[in-house]
């Protein structure tokens, strides 16, 4: 038998042999015959990667039973924390936030579980799983050793890794590994210092038996700023035609071991306005040969990607601001839906010649109806709604204050002021310093005059009188999730301008949509008067009922409406966007759906309806429409 070491910190002496733990039970890193061992006998996982964030927790089960079945071992399991902290010391960990409920069904099904708890996940998740509320101190510096951040990590792990430990393999449960951080190469900050800091309260809580490990992309850059003493590298990356030299650059830095892809892609991201991403089973099945032909522990990223549901995308900077879209369904061998795709089958077969599959077939698509064509009702303008979306007192300011300074973490804010002289001739309305983040809806006295965009859109033209409203509809769509610049405030982050003019005197409407339409708006409204319609531009509601022939997954297609938010019996779905494409329908979990009885569909459209307000619920998912 090789050499057992596993890594724990200097301070808690060092690299010490691995103990079996509770009945036996071992997981851990054989340097002399570069594999893992479990239970004393060389062991190699092929994982794949399941977001249970992204997935209606009736599915959980359904979805677990198809990795299980195409042949995997274990799954890797993403914590956001922003996703369970919402406000600094509120924890959820409830409904579609029980991650105790999904781990006790992977240990259920027999799956093992590589656990990725953060603080930092990127995941094309909202700040890449960050709270918002860390933005309330502005000169805050994420992922590093500042005190402030720190402190806040601190808390949060408090909470989470106890209950994380009597889960570990070596206590009883199925959690075989867990990652420290996230592509903390990819971080331009590279602060070992934060790193060491987040290596001794892992190893406090989780107990100096478990395998911790890092994850980075394959160069010697990443892994240098990346990796830690006594924290277990791997790397990433997709299909490649030489995968001994992708491993080349974890060898350089760890000569002996186990190889570990982490992230091994089977697909990838969308971004609003791109094109929809496609890559080969082919390709993506012979470079799944090659990994697993060296010896090479593989973990499958994304095995079902899912949805972005609500605000939840995440968003990337490469030269502009880049949204990622509502679909996350990556292209990956199991569908946004769940169902399984010809690259599933291509996967299970590779995977079938180096371990035993289970017998018997991959589990079906879960049932897809076409319920057909719904009308919708104007229901009103957003302005002349307030009274129901923030009914407090609106939060007056000399200049604009950001969606963080107000604690409004996601959706809209409206911002108002009023014109200060006439303006009978158009005149710029001007963000001078990209201030929009990330889409302004602009409108004065109430009619819609277009968009201000980040990074593409600076400047739109008005007209209007002295005393006019100008409201300014500001949309939060997305934070950046990768890269350096983390503190992504959103609103009107700089001042705007009229001609030449700072604009001033304003006042600050937080908007809270989701609760009123969860608690049954408009359809329960209290007798709200709405003036009568004005015109189909600008962000305005629409409602309207319909009834499911079967209990069943849908997609929801807005034929040429333009862009806003859908909800469901008051569950938020996620933006719509056709306009800008790739994807056009919306995926709808049937889970969500009351059959043979009246559902209720709500939209916000932002910027301008049809003039036949219809919505259609398909049997088939559109997420590859033209740009």
């Amino acid at each position: 038998m090789g050499t057992v070491l596993q890594a724990v910190p200097i301070l808690l002496l060092g690299f010490l042999c691995q103990q079996a733990g509770a009945g036996g039970r071992s997981f851990a890193i054989d340097l002399d015959q570069n594999c893992f061992q479990k239970d004393g006998e060389c062991f190699r996982y092929i994982s794949g990667s399941i977001h249970y964030f992204r997935i209606q927790p009736a599915y959980w089960k359904d979805r677990l039973m198809k990795m299980y079945m195409t042949g995997l071992n274990a799954v890797q399991v993403y914590i956001p924390w922003n996703f369970h902290e919402p406000l600094p010391g509120v924890y959820n960990f409830k409904g579609d936030r029980d991650l105790d409920q999904f781990l006790d069904l992977t240990k259920a099904i027999g799956l093992l579980v590589i656990l990725r708890p953060g603080p930092y996940i990127c995941a094309e998740w909202d700040m890449g799983g960050l709270p918002a509320w860390l933005l309330n101190k502005k000169d805050i510096s994420l992922r590093t050793s500042d005190p402030d951040y720190l402190n806040a990590v601190d808390s949060w792990l408090s909470v989470l890794l106890p209950k994380m430990r009597p889960r570990l393999y070596s206590n009883g449960g199925n959690i075989i590994s867990v990652q420290v951080e996230n592509e903390y190469g990819s971080h331009l900050a590279c602060d070992h210092r934060y790193m060491r800091h987040l290596h001794i309260k892992f190893r406090l809580y989780l107990g100096v038996e478990v395998v911790l490990f890092t994850t980075d992309g394959n160069s010697d850059k990443e892994l240098q700023c990346g990796s830690l003493e006594g924290i277990y590298p791997t790397v990433d990356f997709g299909p490649v035609p030489n995968v001994t030299k992708a491993f080349e650059p974890l060898r350089r830095i760890q000569p002996n071991g186990p190889l570990v892809n982490s992230e091994y892609y089977t697909g990838w991201l969308d971004y609003w306005g791109d094109k929809h991403s496609t890559s080969s089973s082919e390709a993506v099945s012979q470079s799944l040969l090659d990994i697993l032909k060296t010896g090479a522990n593989v973990n499958m990223y994304m095995l079902e990607g899912g949805t972005n549901f609500g605000y939840w995308n995440g968003a990337d900077f490469k030269k502009m601001y880049k949204p990622v879209t509502t679909s996350y369904d990556y292209d990956a061998p199991l569908t946004e839906a769940g169902d399984p795709t010809e690259k599933l089958l291509a996967l299970r077969t590779v995977i079938s010649k180096f371990q035993p599959v289970p017998l018997g077939p991959i589990p079906p698509p879960t049932p897809k109806y076409y319920y057909g064509f719904v009308t919708l009702e104007r229901v009103g303008d957003l302005l002349d709604l307030l009274d129901v979306f923030s009914p407090g007192s609106p939060i007056v300011t000399q200049y604009p204050l950001t969606f963080e300074e107000v604690e409004q973490y996601f959706g809209f804010v409206l911002y108002r002021t009023r014109l200060p002289w006439d303006i009978p001739i158009a005149t710029p309305l001007l963000s001078p310093l990209n201030g929009v983040h990330d889409r302004a809806y602009v409108m004065v006295g109430g009619d819609f005059y277009g968009v201000l965009e980040r990074d593409r859109v600076a400047e739109i033209k008005v007209t209007g009188s002295a005393g006019d409203c100008l409201d300014i509809v500001v949309e939060n769509m997305g934070r950046i999730n990768f890269g350096a610049n983390f503190s992504d405030f959103k609103g009107l982050v700089f001042n705007l301008t009229l001609g030449t003019d700072i604009l001033r005197d304003w006042l600050i409407y937080p908007l809270n949509l989701d609760t009123p339409i969860a608690e049954g708006w408009p359809q329960e409204q209290n007798s709200i008067e709405i003036p009568a319609k004005k015109s189909n531009r600008g962000p305005a509601f629409y409602s309207g009922t319909f009834r499911p022939h079967a209990q069943g997954d849908t997609y929801i297609k807005l034929p040429q409406w333009t862009k806003g938010q859908v909800w469901i019996n008051g569950f938020n779905l996620g933006r719509y966007w056709p306009a800008r494409g790739p994807q056009v329908t919306l995926y709808v979990p049937g889970s969500i759906l009351n059959a043979f009885e009246s559902n209720n569909i709500t939209v916000l459209e932002l910027e301008e309806a049809p003039v036949q307000s219809l919505v259609l619920l398909m049997d088939q998912p559109i997420i590859n429409g033209t740009t």
